[in-house]
């Protein structure tokens, strides 16, 4: 069953920090690049950030650009997104997906229908 998992959300002040975590299955992760994105209330959904299979290559929208960091552990079929300096527009659901391939950038690396699995998302809610 092919299956990604994220975990670590949850209610922070503004300026403090989060570390979210994405379990995959092996199929949902091995050879691929792994992004996250975010989803706030009657908004569209948005890429936040992606990185190829090695972790050579990192991604990040530029909202986010230098308080977000995208890492992943192969051995543990995880991905990770360290969030620090969080704002209250941060707040939303956020998801972590499994690219079509190993590495991804530009509108390769933001466009939803890039990728083929999802995860359920967990909620981040930063109070102002």
């Amino acid at each position: 069953q092919v299956q990604l998992v994220e975990s670590g959300g949850g209610l922070v002040q503004a300026g403090g920090s989060l570390r979210l975590s994405c379990a995959a299955s092996g199929r949902a992760f091995s050879g691929r690049a792994m992004a996250w994105f975010r989803q706030a209330p009657g908004k569209e959904r948005e890429f936040v950030a992606a990185i190829s299979w090695t972790g050579g290559s990192t991604y990040y929208a530029d909202s986010v650009k230098g308080r977000f960091t995208i890492s992943r552990d192969n051995a543990k079929n995880t991905v990770y997104l360290q969030m620090n300096s969080l704002k209250a527009e941060d707040t939303a659901a956020y998801y972590c997906a499994a690219h079509r391939y190993t590495y991804c950038s530009g509108y390769g690396c933001s466009e939803g229908d890039r990728y083929d699995y999802w995860g359920q998302g967990t909620q981040v809610t930063v109070s102002s």
